[in-house]
């Protein structure tokens, strides 16, 4: 059972926990029925304990490395940038004591790392793998993931040695994150990309779009080559979602055209926020995909077992064997009837029956009722309590913040995004920024006949609701323009709710409280 919550080693806890469930009720489930055979090797301790990592993925030359070099703003060891296809191995960008290179076949068997299940992939793989290290602080909460660009053509397929699509698929089941890049410049999916994204299936939810180099092409043509990104993926990825994209020019240099760079610095913001909240989710990611793994496991576990059940005893194994495996769709029927199992939660068809080709039937489990009952049990008990603990946890946690690198440039300052707009124009400025168009408002505010030099709330009401802004908005101003709370607006307030109303429809979110450079001058004296 999950551990008791201790506060002071929150993640441990999440993580203990579902390490004891896996080993104690999930993993006897996948070793009866040869589970790692089929689908993904067992889960080791370092999988559960690792920290978030971000997988990237894409043509050669969208700026993959140039992204990570952007984000971590230092050269890693083994980083290679050109126009022709530069990095040709999966580099993990790590944080380490000490700068340096680890490779393939020392990675796999370091028990501290999560790749060990990679020393399958054989060593045409491990050649082409590595681990960079170095000491970074946005390395401290992340790892990045940098993979071989992709290429368009036949050539690549015969010439990588190894599976490409299955390195990625289990790199997918374990990273929090996988961002694939595009070039605005020259948008085409080859065939190996487009199987790529296909073998991510299952973890639509991960993925992420990036249209890097956006800069270099004019507004106009920037809609269409958005437009026909979101085309081409629609008939990838079928999922009824829109997959997220972000556009914008993710290295340090002068943007090209910079007509839209509104758009891209807030487009870099969203993005570094979702890259920030991994590792506050990294704990919810784990348990997600530890439910994922159990229902295929069951699913698994059935198909085996309804195998196991149709052979014969003695004769004529390898014809029933054959008639089996080009049955198999109806067989996945049967089980769907059977145990009200939805079609989603069974693995690929075509990718089975290739399996069970090389499989000894005869050598099959039948089905033991108990193990499945000790999973759906786990999924129905276990799984609740740990929800509970992660919620805890997440509170716990600092709203946790990846820090270092390009995360910390836009945080503050005058480049922070949106400083001096909306609200905050006349931030820096002596003079009140409302006093500008002061005189204007003053016209108006001596026709809404002023006693006392305030007008009442029904009189501002007339003039203010002429903004066509809805009441709760219109609220909401008077709330931040009525400085002394009487009730009643001078005529400096009155500027001031004019002044907040220009701000709302020049499309600014209102601030919560009124910032001090837009407090009126005269009200300034009671601070």
């Amino acid at each position: 059972q999950g551990c008791p919550p201790q506060k002071d080693r929150a993640l441990q806890t999440v993580a203990e926990g579902l390490r004891q469930l896996y080993a104690q009720k999930l993993l006897p489930l996948e070793e009866h029925y040869r589970f790692h055979e089929f689908h993904s090797p067992a889960l080791e301790d370092a999988d559960f304990d690792n920290k978030p990592m971000v997988l990237l993925v894409g043509q050669y030359s969208t700026g993959k490395t140039t992204f990570i070099r952007h984000l971590i703003e230092q050269d890693f060891p083994g980083m290679r940038i050109g126009p022709e296809p530069t990095t040709d191995s999966f580099i993990a960008v790590m944080h380490g004591p000490t700068e340096g290179m680890v490779p393939g076949n020392a990675l796999v068997v370091d028990p501290r790392r999560p790749f060990r299940k990679l020393n399958a992939f054989g060593n045409a793989f491990l050649n082409r793998f590595m681990c960079a290290q170095l000491p970074n602080p946005v390395l401290d909460s992340i790892s990045i993931i940098d993979t071989p660009g992709i290429l368009s053509g036949e050539k690549q397929r015969i010439s990588r040695g190894y599976d490409f699509a299955a390195v990625l698929e289990w790199f997918a089941e374990r990273v929090d994150r996988i961002i694939l890049l595009f070039d605005a410049h020259k948008l085409d999916i080859s065939d190996e990309f487009s199987e790529v994204i296909k073998a991510l299936k299952n973890h639509e939810d991960k993925i992420r779009v990036v249209l890097n180099k956006a800069d270099q092409i004019e507004t106009q043509q920037l809609m269409r080559v958005y437009g026909a990104l979101m085309w081409s993926l629609g008939k990838i990825i079928n999922t009824p979602e829109v997959v997220r994209v972000y556009i914008g020019s993710f290295w340090s240099h002068p943007l090209l055209i910079p007509d839209n760079r509104k758009l891209f610095e807030a487009e870099e913001q969203d993005l570094f926020k979702d890259i920030q909240s991994l590792p506050r989710n990294a704990a919810l990611r784990k348990l997600n995909d530890l439910i994922k793994r159990a229902r295929l496991a069951k699913v698994h576990a059935y198909i085996i077992s309804s195998l196991k059940k149709e052979m014969p005893n003695v004769f004529g194994k390898e014809s029933k064997k054959k008639e089996l495996v080009n049955n198999l769709g109806e067989i996945y029927q049967k089980i769907e009837r059977e145990h009200q199992i939805s079609p989603g939660d069974f693995p690929n068809l075509r990718k089975m029956q290739e399996l069970l080709q090389t499989q000894d039937f005869s050598k099959f489990q039948a089905l033991k009722p108990k193990l499945l009952d000790t999973v759906d049990d786990m999924l129905a008990n276990d799984i609740a309590r740990l929800m509970v603990m992660v919620r805890q946890e997440e509170s716990l946690m600092p709203a946790q913040v990846v820090k270092g690198g390009a995360f910390e440039g836009t945080m503050n300052g005058p480049f922070g995004h949106g400083y001096g707009e909306g609200a905050g124009e006349g931030i820096d400025d002596v003079e009140w920024v409302v006093g500008k168009d002061k005189p204007t408002y003053d016209e108006i505010f001596y026709t809404l006949s002023p006693v006392n030099g305030k007008i009442t709330g029904a009189n501002a009401k007339k003039e203010m609701v002429k903004s066509k802004l809805p009441n709760t908005v219109l609220g909401k101003i008077w709330k931040l323009a009525d400085v002394d709370r009487d009730g009643l607006l001078d005529d400096e307030e009155f500027a001031l709710a004019n002044h907040l109303i220009k701000v709302k429809l020049e499309g600014h979110e209102l601030p919560a409280d009124l910032p001090p450079h837009l407090i009126p001058p005269s009200k300034r004296r009671h601070e």
